[in-house]
């Protein structure tokens, strides 16, 4: 008789114990058969992602192999219930945070990229053309993100997709581009002899 069937008798309560006691992750791996169906559905409520829900589920469970041994729990499956709530409303603090941050730095596009006056147009020309020397001059992530987020309007999921890049990659090479094609549009401004 495999451990698995040994323990799929017992009570919540009995497993978490039994956990506590062997450090058998199996028995999570119990919670998840009887509870994987009820998180899933409550992060699909929060997270209206189904993929992202599916991964939340897993992060939940895996979760629990470290948070079980934390925490004094009476009722597990309220327990539960709250433990996968508050990670969801993390993600979505998380998710909330990252739009926030992305939409702050297409806010700031125009420091780069301040070509609206009419009466400039001759000057916005020549911006146009240093920033696309700019932009050939910065390294081969940083002038993909820097295009797709700023020229080709993506989000920062959307570029992550199209990438492969994780999240904190595509953030770090905007930001570190933005700050680059910026320093490297001065140098070339300061060069340019027909300024």
């Amino acid at each position: 008789m495999s451990s698995t069937n040994k323990y799929s008798s017992y009570s919540d309560n009995d497993l978490i114990n039994t956990f506590l006691e062997k450090d058998d992750n199996n028995i999570v791996g119990i919670l998840y058969e009887r509870y994987g169906h009820l998180v899933l559905g409550l992060c699909i409520k929060y997270l209206k992602n189904k993929d992202e829900a599916q991964d939340a589920v897993i992060q939940i469970f895996t979760g629990l192999m470290k948070d079980l041994k934390k925490h004094k729990i009476e009722f597990f499956k309220s327990w539960l219930y709250v433990y996968s709530k508050n990670f969801c409303l993390m993600e979505l603090r998380k998710r909330q945070s990252m739009l926030k941050k992305e939409l702050e730095l297409k806010e700031n596009v125009h420091l780069i990229m301040d070509f609206s006056n009419p009466e400039h147009l001759n000057e916005k020309e020549k911006q146009i053309v240093i920033m696309e020397k700019a932009i050939e001059l910065l390294n081969v992530e940083q002038k993909k993100c820097i295009d797709l987020f700023y020229l080709k309007n993506k989000s920062y999921i959307e570029i992550v997709d199209m990438t492969g890049y994780t999240a904190n990659e595509v953030k770090s090479h905007i930001q570190n581009g933005k700050r680059n094609l910026k320093l490297k549009m001065e140098i070339l401004i300061n060069e340019d002899p027909n300024k």
